[in-house]
Formats: C-alpha cells, sequence, structure tokens
C-alpha cells in the first residue's frame, strides 16, 4: 500500500497531544525530526509548546516550534514543528500526570475534531492517553473510540464507531470492544455483527480502494464451537448474520475456528478479520506487527488514527520511545484523507 506525503496544497493532519506524562510528546518529536527522510504528510500538533520544549530538553532533541493556526501549519512544517494551542497548559512531568493531564489532553482531542470538521486538517491522528487519569477526573468513556463517536453526534444521533487495528499484514476487528468477556458474550448479537461489517466493507472500499473487500469473520468458541459441541454461538448469532450479509453482496467467509486464522498463509486470503471481543483480535496483530499497527476508527464522518501502543510512563522523556507506529498512523491517515478528496 503506498504512502501519500501532503503536498503544498493538502490539508495538515491536527494530532493531539495524548497524556501530558507520557511518550505523546516524546513521539511527536521524534517523527517530525524525520520528517524530511520519511517525506512524513504535514501534520500539526494541539498542545502546549512549553510541555514541548521542556520535554525536547529532556530527551535531548533540537527541535524548533512555531505557535500558528492550523491554516499555516502546512508552510511551516518544514522548518519547526507546529504548534496549535488550545488554552490548557500542560504541566505534568514525564512518567507523572498531574491534575493538567486530563483537560489538556481531552482539549486537544476535541479541538482536533472540530478543526476536521470545519475543514482546518484532513484528518485526526490521536496519541496516546491514560484512561485510568481521565477516569479520576470524571471521563466516562470506555476509551478514545466511544469519545469520538460522541463528538461525531449530529442531531442527538451518535454513530456506531468500529475500532480497526491496520498493518500491512493484518487488519483487525474486533466485534466487541472496550468491555469485559462476561459484557462482550452479553453484547454479541447478529444485528451487531452486521453493523459492524458493514461499516468495514464500506471503508475499506470509500478510504482503503478495496474495490470487493474479502472478510473473514472468527467464531467465538474454541474449534468455531465444533458443530454446536463447545458452544452454540457460532450457530445462533454469527451464523444468521453472515447469512444477511451475503445477501447485501459483501464477501464473508466463516465462522472460522479463531487459531487457525492468523498464520501467513490464511492472512493472505482475506483484507481483513472480524473478530467476536478485543483480545481475539488484538493479541495476533500486536504479534505480527506490533512496531507498526495503527489503530483506525472506521463509522466516523472524519479519518481518526492512532498509534497501537499506551503511554508508556515508565519510558516518557528517556528518548527510548519508538516513533514508529506513530509515523504509520500519520502515514495511513494522509493515504485515507486523499482518497476521499
Amino acid at each position: 500500500m503506498a504512502n501519500r506525503a501532503a503536498t503544498p496544497h493538502a490539508l495538515p493532519l491536527a494530532l493531539t497531544l495524548g497524556e501530558p506524562a507520557g511518550i505523546g510528546p516524546d513521539i511527536t518529536i521524534a517523527a517530525w525530526l524525520r520528517r524530511r527522510e520519511l517525506n512524513l504528510p504535514a501534520f500539526y500538533l494541539l498542545g502546549d509548546e512549553a510541555l514541548i520544549a521542556r520535554r525536547a530538553r529532556a530527551i535531548g532533541a533540537d527541535i524548533r516550534t512555531a505557535a500558528v493556526p492550523p491554516g499555516e501549519a502546512v508552510s511551516a512544517f518544514a522548518d519547526a514543528l507546529p504548534l496549535v494551542t488550545t488554552g490548557e497548559r500542560a504541566t505534568a512531568e514525564p512518567g507523572k500526570p498531574d491534575a493538567s493531564s486530563a483537560p489538556a489532553a481531552l482539549a486537544s482531542i476535541r479541538q482536533a475534531v472540530t478543526d476536521v470538521r470545519e475543514g482546518r486538517a484532513g484528518a485526526v491522528v490521536t496519541n496516546p492517553i491514560a484512561k485510568s487519569v481521565l477516569y479520576r477526573a470524571g471521563f466516562r468513556h470506555p476509551g478514545h473510540t466511544e469519545f469520538l463517536a460522541e463528538l461525531a453526534a449530529k442531531d442527538g444521533r451518535v454513530p456506531q464507531p468500529v475500532m480497526m487495528l491496520w498493518s500491512p499484514r493484518l487488519a483487525v476487528v474486533p466485534v466487541t470492544i472496550h468491555v469485559s468477556i462476561r459484557d462482550a458474550l452479553a453484547e454479541l448479537t447478529s444485528a451487531l455483527i452486521v453493523s459492524t461489517v458493514r461499516i468495514v466493507a464500506a471503508e475499506l472500499k470509500s478510504r482503503f480502494g478495496i474495490a470487493q473487500p474479502r472478510i473473514a469473520v472468527s467464531g467465538l468458541n474454541p474449534h468455531a464451537g465444533e458443530d454446536g459441541s463447545l458452544g452454540h454461538e457460532e450457530q445462533t448469532i454469527i451464523a444468521p448474520a453472515l447469512k444477511i450479509l451475503r445477501s447485501e453482496g459483501i464477501e464473508t467467509r466463516g465462522p472460522l475456528p479463531a487459531d487457525t486464522m492468523f498464520h501467513e498463509a490464511a492472512r493472505s486470503t482475506y483484507d481483513c478479520a472480524i473478530c467476536m471481543y478485543h483480545d481475539q483480535a488484538l493479541i495476533p496483530i500486536k504479534t505480527v506487527a506490533f512496531d507498526d499497527a495503527v489503530n483506525v476508527t472506521l463509522g466516523l464522518p472524519f479519518i481518526r488514527t492512532s498509534p497501537d501502543h499506551g503511554t508508556a510512563f515508565d519510558i516518557a522523556g528517556t528518548g527510548k520511545a519508538n516513533p514508529a507506529s506513530l509515523i504509520a498512523a500519520l502515514r495511513l491517515a494522509s493515504r485515507m484523507a486523499a482518497s476521499q478528496s
């Protein structure tokens, strides 16, 4: 899949701050420093210029920053890291979230979404947040995905967000997302599988350029239930959903045993694997593509990508953080934005 760098006429990408005490600032700086080497698309960071200056000193990075409006980010990008302020200062030290963490992180996300929806940016790229920090500040969403869906609401209607983890070697989607296994079993329905796969198939066409997506659907139980001897969900929930999807012309295979879906030969037979719960999807992709997998939220009226890792408090401010997943997220966001322009 080809990477598309930003042209002088392209909109910049809006990159959120993430958790100020995490590695978001580190990998942002590291990515910008490699902008010419890797021909990265132009982006701007929504955050606190003073925080970035402190973090650059901590990791020994020689960078320039430029406080600019989004409309000047592309022209500034070659010579300075463009920063768009949100009005929230971030005072947290590396690895030590403080009272400024939640307001700074949330303001950055809200402004990024606003910028994209109002035509100032081409896509939202989010740095990692610390959900436990946000929860202590009253955040009531299971994660980024659900919060972005609420920000995308129109006329009181919240779209169904679909979490895809994408890499050149594997793309996966969990039908149920940030819930316990017990709750995932309660949430799993034929209707949810159908609506999820519809969104995936539509966006594989519109934003990934795949004319006829091939979708593999896992079972829920070991060996896909062994014809009902190890569970009936394949027969009562998953198979009826696939029948509906096939009647709509969506190419699906399954329900398939999850333990044989992810070896190299199997991966070559489909464009995306639909799994029934979080870890069933994320364990295989983090095994085969830990450094360059990208979190993509489908089903929204804007593009959102993110690195597929957490805040890594233990290495924040040390210069050890790997920017590979953020770089992949920036490139994929740029490519998706170009595909719909």
